[in-house]
């Protein structure tokens, strides 16, 4: 038996990778941290984590250990909600950014209206910068968007991730010919990052495909027509990061946030947002 307390503090040190951050956003002290992590690795009789003066990784051990740990909080949540018999009601306007939708959110999602049953979940995907319009002007309860890392927003980061250029494995790139680039429509993070990398680092560029959904950039990627700034973490197997291939600029890290309407009902969101924060952000396999 592992302790579900246990479990949910590992899934934060695994996100963080800090027990000092962990603390911070359970709101318990960071020996507490500690404590639970070691007492953890007792029950387990394996070591789970490596800690330097650095940073905090997870061993082979641990990586195994995070993917048992959402399935049984998973398991834990699904019985509670079955014997309470507290069935929770309501309605949930929900925003996913749409490369998000490469994720397990969709497979959370479905795990989440089979829990709550009663919920009306309603699901918005669009780009981020349209999502925190729409939260802002009251039309949104909850959003899971992406932003530039560090930003000071009234948001909970669920993962960090570095836009990186992806592209097709074989496509060329002659030297001096401008950049050919895969955006997203404005306004856009990734293309606005993009644009301001290569103006930065002197490089001349041209857009040869302007997209309004992942789908149209992955499809425009896999044509070899352009390469484009994505999440490195989301890339698709047959695709690959080009970053040094071509001497391109490096690119920025985002977060992965989770931002509330602060008028909306408490429960339903903080259901939601504990489901995506206990499975984090891994592409669909």
């Amino acid at each position: 038996m592992y302790d579900p307390v246990l479990l949910k503090t590992f899934l934060v040190v695994a996100e963080t990778h800090s027990f000092t951050n962990a603390a911070q956003r359970l709101g318990i002290s960071q020996p507490t941290v500690s404590q639970q992590m070691s007492k953890l690795e007792r029950a387990a009789g394996r070591i789970l984590i490596v800690r330097d003066t650095r940073e905090v990784r997870l061993t082979d051990n641990g990586d195994a250990m995070a993917g048992f740990a959402r399935t049984i909080l998973a398991a834990h949540a699904a019985a509670e909600s079955y014997f309470t018999g507290s069935a929770m009601k309501g309605r949930l306007r929900f925003g996913a950014a749409d490369d998000l939708a490469i994720t397990q959110l969709p497979s959370m999602l479905r795990h989440f209206r089979q829990l709550y049953p009663e919920i009306n979940l309603e699901l918005t995907v669009n780009q981020s910068a349209p999502l925190r319009r729409r939260l802002e002007q009251g039309h949104l309860d909850l959003i899971f968007v992406k932003q530039s890392a560090g930003e000071a927003t009234a948001s909970t980061r669920v993962a960090k991730d570095t836009l990186v250029w992806m592209a097709q494995d074989n496509l060329t790139l002659a030297e001096g010919n401008p950049v050919p680039l895969i955006a997203y429509q404005a306004p856009s993070l990734s293309r606005q990052v993009a644009i301001d990398a290569l103006e930065a680092a002197g490089r001349t560029w041209r857009i040869t495909c302007n997209t309004r959904d992942v789908n149209g950039m992955l499809a425009a990627v896999r044509a070899g027509i352009g390469i484009a700034a994505f999440p490195h973490s989301l890339i698709p197997s047959d695709l690959v990061k080009v970053s040094n291939r071509f001497s391109l600029p490096e690119l920025v890290d985002v977060d992965y946030v989770l931002m509330a309407n602060p008028s909306a009902a408490r429960e339903p969101v903080q259901a939601l947002m504990s489901a995506i924060m206990s499975r984090g952000v891994r592409r669909e396999a």
